[in-house]
């Protein structure tokens, strides 16, 4: 068999087992080792699973991702989320849909010590839901705010996706973090200026604005303030690498819950028990994804599908406009992990040939597969919410996000079109 046919027929056993529910860093790996085998020969695809998972889990520049989403784990059970959504309440409930523009700012400040989409949801959830709902929020749009402010778990640093990215793409971390912060600002707006452009008539005002009371709440959102400035600015100013930063916030983390009374010793076994679960199933999806890459290097998929893109002769634009739909579409049936991990090796490539930035095209992609987040049929954070909240269907769901959908394309084609809204604040680093 020919090495075209092998890595077709490797594709075809990839999506065949992901249909049967097969977890995804299982299918690639079983895709990888087999169709490694199919082209070396056994004993190579052999060396290759015995040697590859151990050099995974020990890579030094990976373990930022267990720091990183201990931290997210210990916020959460540390109660900052809750902080967060309490101050925006007071500096924006007396707008119309003023508690909509509360949750969304609660997301990114949770976005920012958490680098999780699913798990900004799931908490905002829990949080801001039940105030929506008895502020007099349809259903549609207090669920479609918190599905779309969710997405920001990805895009403000820290974020695992992105951190995911720069491993598999070898770009630094810590300036895809740092251009990761412009457009999640730009998110913030849009979201709220969504809120407003589509719902602002139809949702009530709260209570009258005092200023007392604001400046009051801010004194509980020190603790994020105080993470954040210290993983970003130490990437930003070259104090530390990623790696170091996310254990250092870890740690701080952990510290400032300990001192404020909220973590107990139960609660932070708990929260380590939970760390370490979500990281193995991380790690799992990285091992398979890396062996799954080998195959595609034997096969030298990617360099044909570089070289019949180029063939295609639609122009730098035009390619990655086809890229983009491509991924957009992917992430109707593809996680956020999944897709990062299975598609960039394939198109990064074609990227970097055509001229691109690449950490300009990670922030770029990354905003699209939070497009994945939200989509139907299978938009993660829209099941998550259903999860919790059972009495809210799907399809209300979906129709919540709508506005919040055209407000991520929106600013997708801001930033392919002016670029240097991406890549000016990571330039400005030593």
């Amino acid at each position: 068999m020919s090495g075209d046919m092998i890595a077709v027929a490797g594709f075809v056993a990839l999506f065949a087992m992901m249909i049967l529910r097969v977890p995804i860093g299982v299918a690639m790996g079983l895709v990888g080792v087999g169709g490694f085998a199919a082209v070396t020969g056994p004993k190579p695809a052999l060396n290759l699973l015995a040697q590859s998972p151990i050099r995974t889990v020990t890579d030094f520049n990976l373990t930022l991702i267990p720091f990183f989403v201990l931290m997210g784990v210990l916020a959460t059970n540390s109660g900052m989320s809750r902080e967060l959504f309490r101050a925006g309440r007071h500096w924006f409930g007396f707008m119309r849909g003023g508690m909509a523009m509360s949750t969304i700012g609660a997301c990114a400040g949770f976005a920012a010590i958490c680098g999780s989409s699913v798990a900004t949801a799931a908490t905002m959830t829990k949080i801001a839901l039940p105030e929506m709902k008895r502020a007099g929020y349809p259903d549609d749009v207090s669920t479609g705010v918190i599905a779309a402010g969710g997405t920001l778990g990805i895009l403000i640093p820290p974020s695992v996706v992105l951190a995911v990215y720069g491993y598999i793409t070898e770009q630094d971390v810590g300036r895809l973090f740092v251009a990761g912060i412009v457009p999640g600002f730009i998110a913030i707006l849009m979201y709220m200026a969504a809120v407003r452009i589509a719902h602002g008539r139809r949702l009530p005002a709260g209570e009258a604005f005092d200023l007392g009371e604001a400046v009051r709440s801010l004194a509980g959102v020190w603790a994020v303030l105080v993470l954040f400035i210290a993983i970003i600015g130490s990437i930003y100013f070259g104090f530390s690498t990623a790696t170091e930063a996310a254990a250092v916030g870890s740690v701080l983390t952990a510290l400032i819950g300990i001192l404020r009374g909220r973590l107990t010793a139960r609660l932070l076994l708990d929260s380590l028990i939970e760390a370490l679960r979500t990281s193995v199933a991380i790690y799992t999806i990285l091992i398979g994804a890396i062996l799954f890459g080998y195959f595609l290097a034997v096969t030298q998929s990617p360099q044909k599908i570089t070289a019949w893109l180029v063939s295609l002769e639609l122009g730098a634009y035009g390619t990655l406009a086809l890229i983009l739909v491509f991924f957009v579409i992917m992430g109707c049936i593809l996680d956020a992990m999944a897709m990062i991990i299975l598609l960039v090796p394939i198109v990064f490539p074609v990227v970097t040939q055509m001229g691109f930035d690449p950490i300009w095209f990670g922030v770029i992609i990354v905003m699209t597969v939070e497009l994945g987040l939200i989509t139907p049929p299978v938009g993660m954070n829209v099941f998550v919410i259903n999860s919790i909240a059972r009495d809210i269907s799907l399809p209300t769901i979906f129709k919540g996000v709508l506005p919040f959908v055209a407000a991520d394309i929106l600013r997708l084609a801001l930033l392919v079109a002016v670029p240097s809204l991406v890549l000016w604040l990571p330039r400005t680093m030593g």
